[in-house]
Order: C-alpha cells, then structure tokens, then sequence
C-alpha cells in the first residue's frame, strides 16, 4: 500500500480519483489547495504526488517548485487540462515526473501510477543519494551525480550494505587492477563528491554509516 497526496480542486473528480486508488489499495490524501498540500507534506511523508496546476492560492507549478526547493524528491505526476508544449515542458523542467492529461483514460491512469510506485520501491536510497536501478543513475538532491564506472559500483555496494562491514575482497572484485592504494582512492573519491560518511575499518574493509 502506497500513500499518495492529491491535489485537485475539482471536488467530482477528487472522489474519483480517491475511489480508483483506493480501489487499488492505497492510502490517499486529497487537497484543494497548495496551501493544504504544503501542511500535509510537513507532517506526513507520501511516496507519490498527484497534482492539478490550475488551483487556488498556489498553483501546481509555483507549488512543486517550493516542494523541490526544499528538497522534496518525491515522485510527482502533473494531471492537468492543460495540453500545450510551454506548459509541459515547464512541468518537466521543474521536476516533474509524467503528465496525465485531462480527460484521462482510466486503465492508463492506474498503468501509470503502478509503474511509478514499483519503480519508487525499487529505488535505493541514502539520506539525499538516490540509486535508480532503470536508469542505473544515482541523483543526489535530485540533480545527477557524475561517477566514474568503479566509483558507481562501489557506491552501490555500500548502499546495498548500510552499517556493515564490507570486506576488501568484495571491493576488489569490482576492480581490474586491484590494490589497497587503489581502493582508498576511489572511497576518497566519492567523500569529496558527495559528502559520505564512509568509515575505514582498519585492516578489514569499509562501512558507510547510516548516522
């Protein structure tokens, strides 16, 4: 079961939308307002936006452009009227995910957010890092972090293993030209990058630490 927030002032289409996701099993917040959204994101963590643009006080756009400042990642579908280019690129520039045009197919409605949620659960994440195993991306604070090929593997078995030990071994396996010197690099490497907390257990290997 998902939650899921959604933004639509249209109150008809509000319950319908609530009655297809709920139907599918998720829990679901409805709002009319940014304003309302913005309350509800403070106090409770969703794992999928579904936001109308034309809406009052603080319109879709204005409202994942605040959200994503203030580094709010989560998936977010723009389901809107509007039709023309500007517009969806704008949505797609600001960080949305997908558009849903209005009026909306049911059965591409719930493909839709079905394939949005199972690649959301198989997202790995760290703090701000994100692993997308599809795009074999990783993004922190939602901008693309630019790896080298070692680098990407090694970072992704250290998320795969948070607070525990990885052994040397494993590291070299990943490695052409194994080596000590080699490795303290690479690990050096991603801190400077990205800010890890990665810990070197002397003579055994590394951990990158949850705290």
């Amino acid at each position: 079961m998902a939650r899921i927030l959604v933004l639509e002032d249209d109150h008809i289409l509000a319950q319908t939308i609530l009655s297809i996701l709920q139907m599918e099993g998720h829990y679901v917040t409805l709002a009319s307002t940014g304003p309302q959204v913005l309350e509800h994101t403070f106090a409770s963590k969703y794992d999928l936006y579904l936001f109308d643009v034309n809406v009052p006080i603080i319109d879709g756009f204005n409202l994942l452009k605040e959200l994503r400042s203030s580094g709010d990642m989560t998936t977010t579908f723009f389901i809107t009227a509007l039709n023309d280019f500007q517009s969806f690129s704008y949505g797609f520039a600001i960080g949305a995910n997908d558009y849903i045009k209005k009026p909306f197919d049911l059965d591409e409605f719930i493909v839709r957010v079905r394939a949005a949620l199972n690649r959301h659960q198989n997202l790995i994440s760290y703090k701000d890092i994100i692993y997308d195993p599809v795009a074999k991306e990783f993004t922190q604070d939602g901008k693309l972090c630019f790896l080298a090929p070692l680098e990407s593997f090694i970072l992704l078995l250290l998320m795969q293993n948070i607070d525990k030990t990885i052994e040397k071994a494993a590291f070299y396996e990943l490695m052409e030209s194994a080596s000590d010197t080699a490795l303290r690099v690479h690990i050096s490497s991603l801190k400077q990058k990205l800010n890890l907390n990665i810990i070197n257990i002397r003579s055994v290997g590394y951990r990158l630490e949850s705290l």
